[in-house]
């Protein structure tokens, strides 16, 4: 994994010098928690593994047979290439002993702005994966908040992998396109979502994408283009 993060901090780079590095932070009021498989069941692990490597991201069902996750999960941000369709396995509520639902991937839709220029922009670090199969599990509405929250992070951490992590009361602000939480996130909660409101009121309104040097959150927030994609599959 090492060539995503090294792409990734090259964008990160490109945003830092834009102004990022100053930019004020509200923090987090809450300590992180774990979900069991029938608290966040539309929320799940995104495996994908070849001969050598195996890695892992979050997604999560935002129709029975789709999934929101970040654009870096399912493809290489150092030349943009499709990773192996075949690789991947999104397992809906894992816990480490059960899950809501698991199926393959038959498509993988990433954001048009996400390589636009010919290098990766983390702005845009959004995709879409069509399942092979509906689920079960109810999908996740899309939405919009507005900054500084409070916002939910859930996803599954590398510390942690086989348990939901969320922590809730989050806050933010924007800068260059991209949402700041002052709350920690590490890799393999990239692609989850960042949800607002709470009960039937509850949205995602952003992805997991970077982890900056604080072990705080860059997230993108879901754009017209995302919101397009609330829908099943023919």
């Amino acid at each position: 994994m090492r060539p995503v993060f090294s792409a990734l901090w090259d964008s990160l780079s490109a945003l830092r010098d834009g102004g990022l590095s100053g930019l004020a932070l509200l923090m987090c009021c809450a300590l992180p928690r774990t979900a069991m498989a029938e608290d966040e069941p539309a929320i799940g692990r995104l495996n994908t593994a070849s001969y050598r490597t195996a890695e892992m991201c979050t997604a999560t069902l935002i129709a029975p047979d789709r999934a929101l996750t970040a654009a870096h999960c399912v493809t290489r941000p150092e030349d943009g290439y499709l990773k192996r369709i075949t690789d991947m396995v999104f397992v809906a509520g894992w816990d480490g002993t059960d899950h809501s639902g698991a199926s393959r991937i038959k498509a993988v839709h990433v954001h048009p702005l996400a390589y636009s220029g010919g290098r990766f922009d983390l702005r845009h670090d959004i995709a879409v994966i069509d399942l092979t199969e509906p689920l079960a599990p109810p999908p996740l509405n899309i939405g919009n908040a507005a900054l500084p929250g409070p916002l939910t992070l859930m996803g599954y951490r590398r510390s942690r992998p086989h348990r939901l992590t969320v922590t809730p009361l989050c806050y933010g602000t924007e800068t260059s396109g991209l949402w700041r939480i002052g709350c920690r996130v590490e890799p393999g909660q990239s692609g989850g979502p960042v949800l607002s409101g709470t009960g039937a009121a509850r949205r995602v309104v952003a992805v997991i994408v970077a982890v900056t040097r604080d072990e705080e959150a860059l997230v993108v927030p879901v754009d017209g283009w995302a919101r397009q994609q609330f829908a099943p599959t023919r």
